[in-house]
């Protein structure tokens, strides 16, 4: 008799047309979750994935409502005892897909082009989510699950989760697993499985700085008036030294450093400093000197000018002293910072070193801590077990430098672990213009989850 995998990875195989046929269709929702005039489409999005979820048998399957979008929500019932659990989380949500212009073709009508599926939300993150329901569907369509699942598949993470938190808290009960399958990240090239393991933070702020009562003539008086925007500027020059390092007294204090095995682990990934010069479009890479880039990018903590503004901005000159002057500055914060932390201490470096000659107010944002997982989590081990089985080497490990607030939120109030991956790639377009979906590495990646949700159970007995 064939096994449970390769029946399942047959089904795969006589099924691939329509698993792109439903990845389409839902691709096809424009699911935007920070515009209002979505809102019906967000809830189309959410009743499409109900659907799918009781054709593959979670009769339980329901919208959850928010003050925000609604969770989608199911999970095994009744639950297989004695075998573990795992909560498969995605979003259904997507990014606004301006500037129009830009597109080949529409962003809601997805096409097919060469080895790719382009749209958006094709890989951020409907092809992930899609992923995982098709794994589960080959599963469960020849043979039976060996474990407990619990999906939850937000609309609301392109505008930062901000209500599922509160979800997360008023289902605790319903919620209990022993790992969290995350495919929100991704790959950094199609023959490279890549497991994330580490998450940075942030911590976003308004800095205005105010002078005068009005705009002030600069011949009259330039030369008595502090202006507010040569005074904003000295205050960002003097949050970092020449090589990048932040100057706020404390910001380090907490950070926690990177062991030998972590350095080792982290050189694995294939880098060449010329070629992000290339990319990126810059003279030359800048930073803290002891620490390679791929360190800086994602296991060590930054702080950004985000934007200024100030006075004239127009055609020609207008000779005047500004009445006040703006920055956005956003942190990015490693384990173990925190970002109300970061916040005073922000605050007291403008405490003592803005003159009197001007007054500030500084306007936190939101923020979100960092996450880290123990790279020997059998969810992590499972995970990268199942991606070498299909890619055929080990997985590399690495610090992401974004932002997955719901990894943080899921260690906090659940107490639960995540194991992150994804089959999205680096030149995918996610957030801009013609995304798209690498699909031989799609069909990769449902095989990949089928193994995991088989062979899990093995790794959670140890």
């Amino acid at each position: 008799m064939m096994s449970d995998k390769t029946q399942a990875l047959n089904y795969i195989e006589r099924h691939r047309q329509a698993f792109l046929n439903a990845l389409m269709e839902f691709v096809s929702i424009p699911s935007v979750s920070t515009d209002s005039d979505h809102k019906g489409n967000i809830l189309q999005a959410a009743r499409w994935l109900v659907n799918e979820l009781q054709r593959l048998g979670f009769t339980n399957a329901r919208l959850v409502e928010t003050p925000g979008h609604p969770v989608v929500f199911a999970y095994t019932d009744p639950p297989l005892l004695d075998s573990p659990t795992v909560l498969i989380y995605g979003h259904y949500d997507v990014q606004p897909p301006d500037p129009y212009e830009e597109w080949k073709n529409p962003p809601f009508s997805p096409w097919l082009e060469g080895e790719h599926l382009y749209g958006r939300g094709a890989s951020d993150m409907k092809g992930q989510v899609v992923a995982a329901l098709k794994a589960v569907e080959a599963i469960a369509t020849t043979g039976s699950l060996p474990l407990n699942i619990i999906w939850v598949i937000e609309g609301e993470e392109e505008i930062g989760s901000p209500n599922l938190g509160q979800f997360l808290e008023q289902n605790r009960h319903l919620l209990r697993a022993d790992v969290a399958l995350n495919l929100d990240t991704g790959m950094i090239a199609p023959d490279q499985p890549t497991i994330t393991y580490a998450l940075r933070g942030v911590a976003a702020f308004e800095l205005r700085v105010y002078g005068p009562e009005r705009d002030l003539h600069s011949g009259l008086f330039g030369g008595v008036v502090h202006n507010p925007a040569q005074a904003l500027c000295e205050l960002i020059a003097g949050m970092h030294d020449a090589s990048g390092r932040v100057l706020i007294p404390g910001f380090y204090d907490r950070v926690r450093p990177l062991d030998e095995e972590e350095r080792r682990e982290l050189a694995r990934i294939p880098f060449k400093e010329i070629e992000l010069v290339r990319i990126l479009g810059v003279p030359h890479l800048y930073g803290e000197a002891d620490y390679t880039p791929i360190e800086r990018i994602g296991a060590r903590p930054t702080l950004e000018i985000n934007g200024l503004y100030s006075g004239y901005t127009g055609q020609g000159s207008k000779t005047i002293i500004p009445a006040w002057a703006m920055a956005k500055i956003s942190t990015r914060l490693v384990p173990d910072q925190d970002p109300e932390e970061v916040h005073q201490q922000l605050r007291a470096y403008l405490e003592a070193k803005c003159p009197p000659t001007v007054r500030w107010e500084l306007t936190a944002f939101a923020g979100s801590p960092a996450s880290i997982t123990d790279r020997h989590h059998p969810g992590v081990r499972a995970l990268a077990h199942a991606l070498k089985s299909v890619w055929g080497k080990d997985p590399l490990f690495r610090r992401e430098g974004g932002s997955v607030p719901v990894v943080g939120m899921m260690q906090r109030i659940l107490g639960l672990e995540s194991a992150l991956s994804g089959f999205g790639l680096p030149d995918d377009h996610i957030h801009s213009p013609n995304e798209r979906l690498h699909l031989p590495t799609w069909y990769r990646g449902i095989q990949a989850v089928i193994e995991f949700l088989l062979s899990y159970p093995e790794f959670a007995r140890v």
